[in-house]
């Protein structure tokens, strides 16, 4: 079937003003990110793959784009361990314990990033609250560092963007027929049997689509990442910052956001193409 047919002339027409945006402060910024970034040096003309090259060429950056992609992968799998069981109960939970869960699960988005992120400063420091705990308890003999590390960001970062995994996983819970787990019940299968056999299968369109979505803005967040890593730890919305604001090597930032968005588009792609299967296994 032709577009024409599927659309009329007045659809068309209220979709332009949109498609103007989008081209206008969107498409045709990032193609002059990307025409920037392959720049020979900054105000010189010409094509030159010179940028990614000094990119590539560095160890330092080659570690910056592995710890950023070690940090996306990890704050997704303990967005996912911790976010699906969440998710599982508000499914089932029924009055104020459902209203208590949304307000729980929300409450994280209705806080602005600086502010959860300095909350988190109190949180890991020396003498802040886990190490307080951990020397109460005598499990600590003295204060371990969590703050401007690795970890700490990790941390940091789970707690951040646990919401947007949980609410797909609740979307897709939503959807599942009670009548599918009344019939495996009835067919002799137990709560865990029948939770890996129909309830997950059924709930891995959302479940990708939350990997998605924390993977993207863990990867592209600079914020958080700033703030609990001190400066001390280098992450590449961190390094394009540094290059495009301190420095002002425009034509460097360029090729290191290039790189970023190939990094994320790669994985977005690929969570796609699971998702598609996922689907069709489902139906």
């Amino acid at each position: 079937m032709k577009a024409s047919q599927l659309f009329s002339p007045k659809e068309w027409q209220l979709a332009l003003p949109l498609a103007f945006f989008l081209h206008l402060f969107y498409v045709a910024p990032l193609a002059i990110l990307l025409a920037s970034s392959f720049q020979q040096a900054p105000g010189v003309a010409g094509v030159s793959l010179a940028q990614y090259g000094n990119f590539f060429g560095d160890a330092v950056n080659r570690d910056v784009l592995v710890d950023t992609f070690i940090l996306g992968v990890q704050v997704t799998l303990a967005c996912l361990i911790f976010g699906y069981p969440v998710a599982y109960i508000y499914a089932r939970a029924v009055g104020i314990w459902k209203t208590i869960l949304t307000f729980l699960i929300l409450l994280p988005l209705l806080t602005s990033a600086v502010v959860r992120t300095f909350g988190w400063v109190v949180i890991l420091g020396k003498q802040g609250l886990v190490n307080s705990a951990l020397l109460g308890l005598g499990v600590l003999q003295e204060p371990v560092k969590l703050l401007f590390t690795h970890h700490g960001v990790a941390i940091a970062m789970t707690q951040i963007q646990l919401p947007l995994m949980i609410l797909p996983i609740v979307a897709s819970i939503s959807q599942i027929d009670s009548r599918l787990l009344a019939a495996s019940a009835s067919l002799g299968g137990g709560a865990w049997r029948t939770f890996w056999k129909v309830v997950f299968p059924l709930t891995l369109p959302g479940v990708i689509s939350g990997c998605l979505l924390v993977f993207a803005l863990t990867v592209s967040s600079f914020v958080t990442p700033s703030i609990i890593g001190g400066g001390q730890i280098m992450y590449m919305p961190t390094l394009i910052y540094q290059q495009a604001v301190v420095l002002l090597n425009g034509p460097f930032a360029a090729a290191i956001s290039a790189i970023l968005l190939v990094m994320v588009l790669t994985v977005v792609i690929g969570l796609s193409v699971l998702s598609q299967r996922s689907r069709a296994y489902i139906r």
